[in-house]
């Protein structure tokens, strides 16, 4: 990991491991499948439900801070806690939940590399047990919008030529399929991908024990194929923004571009945007 810009938002499992009963730290794991937690989990470890907590109920967006301050309140998360996130699909959802606590501006933020599949490929303990942490009175200062696009900044990235890279499967990108078959309630009247998109499935950032790839194969991916260069103002998309949070954290921290969005709206949004321009092969 020494390699990674930033190697201090990856911890192993040996870490987490070594730090369950730390006070200063809040293990949450962040899974697709929420029901995950409740087979077993991390001991200590409590639970992030990324659509029923994380997103607000009535609109399409995030919940608002005082609903964040407070759900971090009852989580026993401080201002000053350092939170790990793993889950389930090479830490897709942890990478999501890591990206919205982000925008909430929650600075001690970090991975445990391999995820749910390492922990238990390695014969780590699980549990069922649910944790009880105190109260605490969590504040948001300041909430990080740079770090997230919206349909009129996609639309002038397309314009003005600028980098932006679909993550999604290359039979979406390509439009031979409107969604991913587990997600028909996230589909589009079209399919296809915004002009200039480059497609870089966000799984190549894996290796198959869930783990990220070292800086080496990254950047032969998005330097080397992509042609991605320092300084480049980057939009990452998907179907919802979860899988394209996987990519945002690779570019981000591990390879270090200091200019990444993440456009949450992604392709539920552009592909049913009237009069915008989508392109197919």
């Amino acid at each position: 990991m020494a390699k990674y810009t930033h190697p201090e938002v990856l911890v192993s499992t040996q870490w987490v491991s070594e730090h369950l009963n730390d006070p200063t730290i809040r293990i949450v794991e962040s899974n697709e499948d929420i029901l995950l937690y409740d087979i077993g989990h991390v001991p200590r470890a409590v639970k992030t439900d990324w659509q029923g907590e994380l997103q607000d109920q009535l609109i399409r967006d995030y919940i608002n801070v005082e609903k964040f301050e407070k759900l971090m309140s009852e989580k026993g998360i401080a201002n000053d806690t350092a939170v790990v996130f793993y889950g389930d699909k090479n830490n897709w959802w942890a990478c999501y939940a890591f990206w919205t606590f982000k925008l909430f501006g929650h600075e001690k933020c970090m991975v445990m590399n391999g995820g749910r599949q390492k922990w238990i490929a390695e014969n780590r303990p699980l549990t069922k047990d649910v944790p009880s942490y105190p109260r605490t009175n969590y504040k948001v200062s300041q909430v990080n919008e740079s770090i997230r696009a919206f349909r009129d900044n996609a639309m002038k990235h397309t314009n003005a030529k600028k980098p932006l890279i679909d993550v999604r499967s290359p039979k979406e990108y390509t439009g031979e399929l409107l969604h991913m078959e587990a997600y028909p309630q996230e589909g589009a009247l079209r399919g296809g991908h915004i002009p200039g998109a480059k497609n870089v499935p966000w799984a190549r950032a894996a290796n198959e024990d869930g783990t990220f790839k070292s800086a080496n194969d990254l950047k032969a991916i998005y330097q080397g194929e992509v042609g991605l260069k320092r300084g480049d103002n980057i939009i990452a998309y998907c179907r919802i923004g979860e899988r394209s949070s996987h990519t945002w954290f690779v570019l981000t921290y591990l390879l270090g571009y200091k200019r990444v969005r993440n456009y949450d709206g992604s392709w539920t949004e552009w592909g049913n945007l009237v009069r915008a321009p989508i392109e197919k092969p």
